[in-house]
């Protein structure tokens, strides 16, 4: 269900976007309302699930993941009458930053990162190989990186 957002509202998330330290006091002052009722809209916005968290992102590369693989994953039909098993063990592995279910000939997406190839090696093998329910696993190792955002295009 969406919120109804109004410019104020949509300015404000793109600056918290862009740089979630900001005070509330600058924030204000950049969409031009007073601090108090930018802090009522920003609690507002969290209130609403809109703002779900407020977290530091790393430099996956600087912290040692150079490598990052997208993989499709193919349940076998006991594999998709349990979907919520698949789920469960993809939440522990560390590795896997995404998941996403999808339509067509494979049922999920996995977007994983790992130090170098022979890390994914070992968590192909020791780990999502050993999901119970997986008839298939296609991955494709990234070579580069064009374009990576966590800013959501918000409506204008």
């Amino acid at each position: 269900m969406s919120v109804t957002l109004d410019a104020f509202d949509k300015r404000i998330l793109e600056l918290l976007q862009v740089d979630a330290t900001l005070s509330t006091g600058e924030i204000a002052e950049r969409v031009g309302l007073s601090q108090s009722p930018c802090w009522r809209r920003i609690q507002r916005l969290k209130d609403e699930g809109v703002v779900r968290a407020q977290v530091m992102l790393l430099d996956r590369k600087k912290i040692g993941l150079h490598t990052q693989i997208f993989a499709q994953v193919k349940l076998n039909a006991h594999g998709r009458s349990n979907l919520t098993e698949f789920a469960e063990s993809i939440q522990g592995f560390p590795e896997v930053m995404e998941c996403h279910v999808l339509m067509g000939s494979v049922d999920f997406m996995l977007r994983i990162v790992t130090s170098d190839i022979e890390a994914y090696e070992r968590f192909f093998f020791e780990k999502l190989s050993l999901v119970p329910g997986i008839q298939e696993i296609n991955s494709t190792v990234a070579l580069s990186e064009i374009k990576s955002t966590t800013s959501l295009p918000i409506p204008r």
